[in-house]
């Protein structure tokens, strides 16, 4: 087994470091590869030949496109929000820092707006509490979402969150990397019960409907390597993960159409929506 050891990149107040990151290099991870699709370069070999066999599956431009038609997608949405009054956020499955973070556009236009990463891969904290040693309203967790009520117990999400108050839970291509067996409406009814009307649900997720069934197939045999497997969903399944919310229009659709701009990738990988959790009859 090939370790890496990593501080934090934060000190603490007494001036030492925290503790040391222990980060496994022979198993590729989702929040590496998908990095590297995005020309990353915190990634290991380990995670470019997963990554490239999936580039061998769908081309390696289509296998960027449909990166950053998700990447685009969640700056639109956060943007969107952000103009809907929201002014805290909690993103699920981070992944690395890349250009374009959801606190760099929140806090653009609300400065003080509150976000909170929470990743399952270590070398997601390691990075990004060097990226945001100056960020008092920024932080970033390791937990897993399999475990929400860890995430939503953890001290330094209830230190900057405020659930008397609306707030935006991203699950931004994540969720088909939890099973059937990992029950995913279950984790988002969790978080669900503990938002007040007027928060919001943002969502993306590939989909069997409109790669063909090889490549479904294909790419889910590569992530079976990794440390955590592909689950394609159909768009009738995705749109169950929103139950309990009202989808904000267009509804379900392909991320690009998803409040269009001038940026748009199209691709039929992913499908993605926006929600609003209103109030109980």
């Amino acid at each position: 087994m090939t370790h890496w050891t990593f501080k934090s990149g934060t000190p603490e107040p007494d001036g030492s470091w925290g503790p040391a990151v222990d980060i496994r290099s022979d198993q590729p991870t989702p929040a590496r590869m998908y990095d590297y699709y995005l020309g990353g370069k915190d990634n290991f070999p380990v995670d470019r030949e997963a990554a490239e066999k999936v580039k061998e599956v769908i081309g390696p431009e289509m296998t960027y496109d449909a990166a950053w038609e998700n990447r685009l997608f969640l700056r639109r949405a956060v943007r969107w929000l952000v103009q809907a009054g929201i002014d805290q956020f909690i993103d699920i499955g981070a992944g690395l820092p890349t250009q374009g973070n959801v606190h760099e556009i929140a806090q653009q236009v609300i400065p003080d707006a509150r976000v909170v990463y929470v990743d399952n891969d270590p070398i997601v904290l390691a990075h990004g509490r060097a990226l945001l040693a100056d960020n008092a309203t920024t932080t970033v967790i390791t937990a897993d979402l399999r475990s929400p009520e860890t995430i939503l117990d953890h001290p330094e999400l209830r230190a900057l969150i405020d659930f008397s108050r609306p707030v935006a839970v991203l699950f931004i291509a994540v969720f088909h990397f939890v099973t059937d067996e990992e029950n995913p409406a279950r984790i988002i009814s969790v978080f669900r019960d503990a938002m007040i009307p007027g928060s919001y649900l943002a969502l993306t997720h590939v989909t069997m409907d409109g790669p063909s069934p090889d490549q479904v197939d294909r790419i889910e045999q590569v992530y079976k390597s990794a440390a955590s497997p592909a689950v394609f969903r159909s768009r009738q399944q995705i749109e169950g993960l929103f139950t309990g919310f009202e989808l904000v229009d267009p509804g379900i659709v392909r991320p690009w159409q998803w409040h269009p701009g001038e940026d748009d990738i199209r691709t039929d990988w992913l499908f993605a929506g926006v929600a609003a959790k209103t109030a109980q009859e």
